[in-house]
Parts: structure tokens; sequence; C-alpha cells
């Protein structure tokens, strides 16, 4: 009974989330993004490494997601005393949408909330780095949570999309 009332509610929030995205027709029309070995989604980002994070942030905050926290891992490395380009670990979440992975196969919360990486290479390129939600699915063996997969997908290329070249 427990798993059938969040089922329920994973998919009341799945419609939700689809009806009320204002960037959902763009979604489904996107291709999908590259996918290295190691299953990191890496887009280059139109902005700085400051602005890329601001821009995530409000579109993580429009999307009515929660973010959880900020990491400047430059700062942490400079107070260690190591040099390190820019990069920002940015973490948010939904968890109705998030738990249902746990729900699955409680290590895929190795995995939860979303993590979100905005860094600048050795060319001066920012870029924003996730990991691909079919490939955590994989990772974990979850094999019954294909929507919901595909949701959080979407949800994370349309966060990147948002500091985009145009």
């Amino acid at each position: 009974m427990p798993n059938r009332i969040t089922q329920i509610c994973s998919s009341a929030f799945l419609a939700f989330a689809i009806a009320t995205s204002v960037a959902a027709p763009s979604i489904a029309q996107s291709p999908k993004p590259a996918v290295s070995a190691s299953g990191v989604i890496a887009t280059k980002s139109a902005y700085g490494v400051a602005e890329t994070v601001d821009r995530l942030k409000k579109d993580i905050a429009a999307k009515g997601i929660v973010f959880f926290q900020e990491i400047d891992q430059a700062a942490l490395a400079g107070k260690a005393g190591v040099e390190l380009k820019p990069s920002t670990l940015l973490i948010f979440g939904n968890p109705p949408l998030g738990t249902q992975f746990i729900t699955a196969s409680p290590q895929a919360g190795l995995d939860w909330p979303v993590r979100m990486l905005v860094y600048r290479d050795d060319a001066g390129q920012v870029w924003v780095a996730y990991s691909d939600f079919t490939w955590i699915a994989k990772r974990h063996g979850i094999t019954n949570r294909d929507a919901q997969f595909t949701m959080a997908s979407q949800v994370a290329a349309s966060i990147a999309s948002s500091v985009a070249p145009r």
C-alpha cells in the first residue's frame, strides 16, 4: 500500500511538472545530449563561472526545485593550499521525484540529490556537467522507474540549457 501511494504521488508530481514547466515544449524537441563513457554530460556555458552559477540557481528556483547547497570547490582547495581553477558544485532536487530512485535501490542515494558542476577548463571555457540519468539507472540496476528518469533527464537538460550559447 505505501508503494502504491508513493507511485500515485510520483505520477501526480510528474504530471504537474510536465504541465507547469515553461520549458517543456523545448525539452521534448531538444536532441539528447552526448554522454561520456563515465556517464557525464557536459555542456558549454555562454557565461563566466559566477554568472553561470547565478543563472542556474535562478532557473532551479523558477522550476520550484529545492536548492540544497552551493560548494565553491576552488575556495576549499585554496584553503588547503591547492590551486584549482573555478569549480562550483550545485546540489538540488525534488524529493518526491528523487526519492523514487532511492526506493527502487537504496544505493541510488549516492546519486541523489542531483549535482551539477560548473567549472572552467584550461582554455578558459566554462562548462556545466552532470550525471546522465540513464547511466545512473544502469549503475543502480533500476529498471522500473523509466518515466521518472526521463523526467529527471529533461529537467536537468533544461536547467543546463539555460546557460547554453544561443
